[in-house]
């Protein structure tokens, strides 16, 4: 059970904690982004009839891509990830302080079960803006690979942006259309709270603490803390994001959801294919969180605001 200041002896502070989780956000992805549009396109491509693929390693993809594309061709996507990650981070981090906030005791103490409950709340509410975000991140960081098929196959190439995509996805399927692994999302994203949030906060509490009387630790720690769980998480609920990439995605082949892409990938490509792109999820998602993580509790928020910074439950 994790020991914690009594909740009585203070208020929750909602705006500056928003405040710090779209800075942590817009901070993290501008900082990994090129790493995620690699992780996209590996778990997207399939292997040929022949054990044909595009690309062979992370290198390879960043190699192929850079020159393809140019260098700002890695931030394929990222204008409309950096838009809605902003909304997206302070849900996460916000919900989760919150909710460790109110389920921890009179006396100051929150049992590991209420503090995984507490993450995967945070996961539930932000696949309100998870999902669409992700869902246009993807098709747009994609859409160089299905670009150079169409080249290499004589096909016309066809402009996407992430506005004409959104509007596409109205006019076809309506505001829900927007929501496309929506389910797979979710299992994902409260897999994953439910894991790193704990984990996070137990190794935060075991650092150095700053000398101001704020009882937080110093912020080379808590980017530690943030590493450390984001590689352990990310790594666990990696089959689930290949599945949710896969169903978002969706460029090669059609699934009915999550038990017909997970039965089609398996028989087709084996175990191996849900681990595809691993490496480098772990890669995206220990710096971004750990990054996040470190600019969320700097207090950027409360200083703006001119609140003091005292210790999060």
């Amino acid at each position: 059970m994790e020991q914690v200041e009594n909740k009585k002896a203070k208020q929750f502070n909602v705006f500056p904690k928003i405040i710090n989780g779209g800075v942590a956000g817009i901070v993290g992805v501008t900082c990994v982004f090129p790493l995620d549009l690699v992780k996209t396109r590996l778990q997207n491509q399939t292997i040929g009839p022949n054990g044909e693929r595009m690309y062979t390693s992370i290198a390879d993809c960043f190699r192929k891509t850079i020159a393809a594309e140019g260098y700002f061709g890695m931030y394929r996507g990222s204008a409309v990830n950096i838009l809605l990650i902003t909304p997206e981070k302070a849900i996460k981090l916000t919900a989760n302080d919150y909710f460790r906030h109110h389920l921890a005791t009179d006396e100051g103490v929150l049992p590991l079960s209420l503090a995984a409950l507490a993450g995967g709340l945070a996961g539930l509410f932000q696949i309100v803006v998870t999902t669409p975000m992700e869902l246009l991140k993807i098709q747009m960081q994609d859409a160089g690979r299905v670009a150079a098929d169409d080249r290499a196959a004589g096909r016309e190439v066809k402009k996407l942006t992430a506005w004409g995509l959104t509007k596409t996805l109205i006019r076809e399927r309506g505001i829900f259309g927007l929501y496309k692994g929506v389910g797979a999302t979710g299992v994902r994203d409260v897999t994953f709270s439910c894991v790193y949030f704990p984990l996070m906060a137990y190794i935060n509490d075991q650092g150095p603490r700053k000398s101001d009387g704020s009882g937080e630790a110093v912020f080379y720690w808590s980017l530690v803390a943030g590493l450390l769980s984001g590689m352990t998480s990310a790594f666990m609920v990696t089959p689930i994001d290949v599945v949710k990439t896969r169903l978002q995605g969706d460029s090669e082949k059609k699934f009915k959801g999550i038990v017909d892409c997970v039965n089609k990938t398996l028989k087709e490509e084996g175990v191996k294919a849900f681990f595809k792109g691993g490496l480098c999820r772990v890669m995206v998602l220990a710096p971004l969180f750990g990054i996040a993580q470190m600019f969320y509790f700097l207090g950027v928020g409360e200083m703006i605001l001119g609140i003091e910074q005292k210790k999060s439950v």
